[in-house]
């Protein structure tokens, strides 16, 4: 285990292990995983004030897209001063290009300590009892690629949890799309709207591409890490949802 994720592992086994201590007499065999949940959604509720800050800022982006695509209009054939311009009129409403991905990068962290944490057969110097849980005759600790493969019964495990992140993503995704439309958009010319279309292809694609990304992660990681994934995109979707109902109601 890297020296550096020794304490956080650690502090995450001892959450982990205690919640699932506490579980067991009431869930039995999903207390692990519950825990799990339950350690994904602190994480989450920690991270609240980051992620509608980036949900503002995905917000603004979307308002200012008119005037955005206005100034690449202007300064087409002037680089330095369209990126000047653009970035004068970001930091005077309080945003950046890059709003929307400070939740998603500080995910890492917390990833890699529960990848960690379900690959590593010692903690602490002590034997690693969380991996003696499992999901349906899953071991926490084993991904896709491993045991009986990726054409089993256990696979199948694993292929239901990607199918649920999936469906996940492309509702994350539709979502994202909605937030991010313009009222006006229908009535704008044919050119016009081809434009904003590519004006605003950069950042917001790649916020829409980016949770595709968890199921990648997932074929590689502990079916642990992947139940992660599971709940995190979960609370974003929700995040999401009611951010977007509460900001239609007050237009």
């Amino acid at each position: 285990m890297f020296s550096i994720f020794g304490v956080p592992v650690d502090a995450a086994y001892h959450v982990v292990s205690g919640f699932t201590g506490v579980l067991t007499p009431v869930l039995g065999g999903l207390a692990a995983v519950t825990a799990i949940i339950a350690f994904t959604m602190t994480v989450r509720i920690l991270l609240v004030p980051l992620s509608l800050r980036a949900l503002r800022g995905q917000a603004i982006q979307a308002r200012l897209a008119p005037q955005l695509l206005a100034l690449r209009q202007r300064y087409a054939r002037q680089p330095e001063r369209l990126q000047r311009e653009m970035s004068a009129l970001q930091a005077r409403e309080g945003t950046s290009l890059f709003a929307g991905f400070a939740p998603l990068l500080l995910q890492w962290p917390f990833l890699s300590v529960m990848y960690l944490l379900f690959r590593s057969p010692q903690v602490g110097g002590q034997p690693n009892t969380l991996l003696s849980h499992d999901l349906f005759g899953v071991p926490l600790g084993m991904h896709w690629l491993s045991g009986a493969g990726p054409v089993s019964t256990q696979g199948a495990v694993f292929l239901g949890v990607f199918a649920l992140l999936a469906g996940l993503c492309w509702l994350s995704a539709r979502l994202a799309r909605r937030m991010t439309a313009q009222p006006g958009q229908a009535q704008a010319s044919k050119p016009r709207a081809g434009q904003a279309q590519a004006g605003q292809a950069g950042s917001g694609l790649l916020i829409r591409a980016l949770p595709y990304l968890t199921v990648v992660i997932a074929a590689f990681a502990p079916l642990a890490a992947g139940i992660y994934l599971l709940t995190s995109l979960t609370w974003s979707l929700g995040e999401r949802k009611l951010f977007f109902w509460r900001t239609a109601r007050g237009r």
